[in-house]
């Protein structure tokens, strides 16, 4: 992880165990930056991550707000991004992904797929823990090994090239933390299908996933 995931982890864990409560406000960025041992540049990294994860929220003038999972709108509320960008990524993996998971079931076999299940339990091992920022980076990395068992080093390229957009569309719907385990009950069809070759289902199964996620994330995501 970067320093400013483990910040975040940091901060996330100090949160989840009442050092920071609901409703709370963080100590101001100099303070926080000096306690973590990181840049201030780096702070600010941490607390966007949090906040698409639903664990804090930026006040303009105030500060920074606990909110631990309310904050629902995420997407639509705050500077992290704005939908237009969003909704451009789920465009764009929904072009992509449902492929790749095709062709990843055709490809299948015995040496490749339980690099999908490892991962998948590590996801739900991180949900399970309320460990959103690792979720999130175990979540991505679902997702381009299903472009990497592709074959098509093109679907591979861009799921890595374009990381930081995608891993962003897939923290958002971690803002509701009553959702948190919906994701890795969608990744076992996916990967279900992918291991058994299923392509049709495999298909099927990520473009389920993706228009659930973008709903999650409060996008209005109609597919062509």
């Amino acid at each position: 992880m970067s320093m400013p995931d483990i910040a975040a982890q940091s901060l996330q864990r100090q949160i989840l165990t009442g050092s920071y409560k609901q409703g709370e406000m963080l100590p101001g960025q100099r303070d926080l930056a000096e306690s973590l041992g990181i840049s201030r540049a780096s702070l600010r990294e941490a607390l966007s991550t949090l906040e698409a994860l639903g664990f804090v929220r930026s006040i303009p003038g105030k500060g920074t707000l606990v909110t631990l999972g309310r904050c629902i709108d995420t997407a639509k509320e705050t500077g992290v991004s704005s939908s237009g960008d969003i909704r451009a990524t789920f465009e764009l993996r929904f072009a992509l992904e449902p492929t790749a998971a095709a062709l990843a079931a055709r490809a299948s076999n015995t040496n490749t797929t339980p690099r999908l299940w490892g991962i998948q339990a590590r996801f739900e091992a991180a949900l399970n823990s309320q460990d959103l920022v690792t979720a999130s980076h175990a979540d991505l990395q679902f997702h381009q090994l299903v472009a990497d068992l592709s074959g098509n080093a093109a679907f591979s390229q861009v799921m890595h090239d374009l990381e930081n957009r995608i891993i962003h569309s897939l923290r958002l719907p971690f803002a509701d933390h009553a959702q948190i385990h919906e994701p890795a009950a969608e990744h076992r069809v996916i990967a279900a299908a992918i291991s058994s070759g299923d392509a049709n289902g495999a298909k099927h199964a990520m473009q389920a996933h993706l228009l659930k996620t973008a709903s999650r994330a409060a996008i209005e995501f109609i597919p062509p």
